[in-house]
């Protein structure tokens, strides 16, 4: 994703309310997020306090969105920010980090395959049983 993918307007700025929609995140959840440093820049505000937020912004919290979604650990995700932050020259730390999660969740996913396939099988058991009319005993305890 570039840093303008998605965005409208590259001088375009963006209430919390906006953002919240955008992204998926709350308001609450977006607040969290410039507390705990997790931004590649600080919000901007307005002279009355109220957070304004650019499509960079935005492509970045959708980005990590996903990163949290698919597991990573907020001390990972905050790492991760800080990096890009810094800027460049250290993009070998950045590819350490991604390249780790990208294994984590690699190794989930299989995991969840093979149960998808004992959970498939064990449909088609039940399945077969059922269009024989033989489902008694299956898994029954009373039996």
């Amino acid at each position: 994703m570039t840093s303008t993918e998605g965005s409208e307007v590259s001088g375009q700025s963006l209430s919390i309310g906006e953002v919240a929609d955008r992204t998926g995140l709350s308001v609450h959840a977006l607040r969290f997020y410039e507390r705990e440093g997790l931004l590649v820049g600080p919000v901007r505000r307005t002279s009355g306090g109220r957070r304004q937020y650019s499509p960079f912004d935005v492509d970045w919290l959708l980005i990590c969105v996903k990163l949290r979604e698919s597991g990573m650990p907020l001390a990972d995700l905050k790492q991760f920010a800080g990096l890009v932050r810094q800027g460049p020259g250290n993009e070998a730390e950045r590819l350490r980090l991604l390249d780790t999660h990208q294994r984590r969740v690699d190794a989930q996913i299989k995991a969840l395959e093979e149960c998808r396939s004992v959970i498939a099988w064990k449909v088609g058991v039940y399945a077969e049983h059922l269009a024989r009319g033989e489902a008694g005993g299956l898994w029954d305890p009373t039996a």
